[in-house]
């Protein structure tokens, strides 16, 4: 296996920045990638569950698309990403398939296999993505997913009569979720549900044709995959390999992985 590793990293961090200020709903330029994770950036630490393996022969890194964005990114990063042996690339302006499908057009020719790992993900055990890459040896597309506990309920559209957020209102931001009520239409089977998680390989011919469709909406790689009717397989994953989404995922990468808050001035102004 000759290894390819994308890592989408042009994401704005609108959900972690707005979590961050709470039910006002304001935000800021903070993003999710430069916070704190044991003295390094978390993009660092995604980045460093790949960099000694012997299978990963690139390693390219999508940034945001918009130019004064890239290059702040790469003032942040780039010296980082360098050391590490990374390709710098433009991501997509809305959309994470954008990105995913820029990164895609530097992956080497000698690489047999691609995966796509998200960036905000950097509790990824070595055990999970030893057990993604030994699958993917006798499959095209391997996911890793986790059995759902929790029951499922399929709900409808927001009730008309729900009652207005008072604070959105008076700031003119959208009405919080937590205050959206919705109808339950019916409780879904669980016992064939997985959340999936990355990083997810493919052979690189095989997601090179996926992204060579009309339609690439979808919410993962392997979503494109299951379009053009080839099969996915999935391995398991693990509870632990969270993605950093709100602000409070961030405490939570921290504990996993055993680092404290941090004191001092933040881990992307240290390099």
């Amino acid at each position: 296996m000759q290894l390819a590793v994308i890592i989408p990293a042009a994401g704005a961090s609108r959900r972690y920045s707005q979590s961050e200020h709470g039910a006002l709903g304001a935000t800021s330029a903070r993003s999710k990638l430069d916070e704190d994770l044991g003295g390094r950036p978390v993009l660092h630490r995604t980045i460093e569950l790949f960099t000694q393996l012997d299978q990963v022969k690139a390693i390219v890194v999508a940034g945001p698309a918009d130019d004064e964005a890239f290059e702040a990114f790469k003032l942040r990063h780039g010296d980082r990403l360098g050391f590490y042996g990374v390709t710098l690339v433009r991501g997509g302006l809305t959309h994470r398939y954008e990105t995913v499908r820029n990164a895609l057009a530097h992956v080497p020719a000698t690489c047999t296999h691609v995966a796509v790992h998200d960036a905000a993900r950097p509790c990824t055990s070595p055990d999970l993505i030893a057990r993604v890459l030994e699958a993917a040896l006798d499959h095209d597309a391997v996911i890793p997913g986790v059995p759902v506990s929790d029951t499922l309920k399929r709900v409808g559209t927001p009730l008309t009569d729900t009652k207005a957020d008072p604070l959105a209102a008076i700031f003119g931001t959208q009405q919080s979720p937590a205050n959206v009520v919705r109808p339950v239409e019916a409780t879904v089977d669980r016992a064939s549900l997985v959340a999936v998680q990355t990083p997810q390989v493919f052979r690189r011919e095989l997601l090179q044709r996926a992204y060579q469709q009309a339609n690439l909406e979808s919410t993962d790689d392997a979503q494109l995959v299951e379009r053009l009717g080839e099969r996915v397989v999935s391995v398991a994953g693990e509870p632990g390999n969270i993605k950093i989404t709100l602000a409070g995922d961030l405490a939570i990468a921290r504990a996993i992985l055993g680092f404290r808050t941090p004191t001092d001035k933040p881990a992307h102004l240290k390099f």
